[in-house]
Formats: C-alpha cells, sequence, structure tokens
C-alpha cells in the first residue's frame, strides 16, 4: 500500500475494480513520465483450503484483460492463505510467464 501511495502523490492514479466487459480487474493503476503514462494491470488472487490453486484462472482472466486494453504485460499476485501454507519467507515467488501472447509476471506470497 505504501507504494501505491507515493504513485498518487506523484500524479498517478489508481483504480480499482476497473469494469472491463463482464468481469473486472482489480487494479489498473496510471504512471505519468516524460511523454506519456504508463499502465499496468494487477490482478489478485487468494488462494484459499477449499480451493484449488488459482494460477491457470487467474493468467486467462489477466491475458483477456491485457488484451482489452492493448496491453502486452501485466501481475498475477497470488496470496496463499491456506492453513498449511508454508512460512511467508519460504513461499515468496516470483515468476515471468506468457499466456496468449502477454508476458505475465506472478508473485506468489
Amino acid at each position: 500500500m505504501g507504494f501505491l501511495h507515493r504513485i498518487v502523490n506523484a500524479g498517478g492514479t489508481i483504480q480499482r475494480e476497473y469494469a472491463l466487459g463482464r468481469k473486472r480487474v482489480d487494479l489498473i493503476i496510471h504512471w505519468p513520465y516524460p511523454g506519456g503514462v504508463q499502465r499496468e494491470i494487477l490482478e489478485l488472487k487468494v488462494w484459499r483450503d477449499r480451493s484449488g490453486d488459482p494460477l491457470k484462472q487467474g493468467l486467462d482472466q489477466l491475458a483477456r484483460y491485457l488484451k482489452k486494453l492493448d496491453l502486452d504485460r501485466g501481475t498475477l499476485v497470488i496470496f496463499d492463505c491456506r492453513s498449511d501454507a508454508p512460512p511467508m519467507d519460504e513461499r515468496y515467488e516470483r515468476t515471468e510467464v506468457e499466456e496468449q501472447g502477454c508476458r505475465i509476471t506472478v508473485l506468489r506470497l
């Protein structure tokens, strides 16, 4: 949240639950820079005890959002809230994958 607050203070905007078709992307960040505006999309998923790993669903959903906004990269954040999840320092993982022609950074927390 501190990082996002710095974006707003620097003239950027953050839109939550942005309606995009029938679904809603979790966060769209607009960050001005000389010569334009950078746009970043973050999709957030929670992995709970009674559900499977949300990776596949999250990648597909984010790739569709990226295509609708004519972007080629985004970030999927998966929060592991299972009761048997490893400690935070053991479960943190950052990977880059390609889904439907889009580069997606996956952060597992």
